[in-house]
């Protein structure tokens, strides 16, 4: 499965429901491209998720709203909450590790927790 494009009038629908994975990238990025097979390779072993990316050269205004200051940037959400963000590459045993950490999440307990964290900002 290839990953899905986003841009500023798709983003937030395409991160509302399941779990999505988001790769924020530039094409002259050299680590960017080390990590797009890594990315593709895990969303072909990883049906029941979406895999997404933002070009943040033809994206500034999303990548800048959601503080994009190193690329690449992986965002994992899961039903519109973001539980994971972390600039760099990353392997792929790395990545599926994560990938499996995102589906075992409690997600009342995510969510609880970002409620608080927002209450307490």
């Amino acid at each position: 499965m290839v990953p899905k494009a986003l841009n500023e009038a798709s983003f937030a629908d395409a991160v509302s429901k399941g779990i999505v994975l988001v790769d924020f990238w530039a094409p002259w990025c050299g680590p960017c491209r080390a990590f797009a097979p890594i990315f593709e390779k895990a969303a072909n072993q990883n049906g029941d998720v979406t895999f997404c990316k933002v070009n943040t050269e033809d994206e500034p205004d999303l990548a800048m709203g959601y503080g994009i200051q190193a690329i690449p940037t992986l965002m994992a959400f899961r039903d519109g909450l973001l539980v994971f963000e972390q600039a760099g590459a990353m392997p792929s045993h790395a990545l599926q590790k994560l990938i499996d950490q995102v589906k075992a999440l409690d997600m009342d307990k995510a969510r609880s927790e970002a409620m608080a964290h927002k209450a307490a900002s």
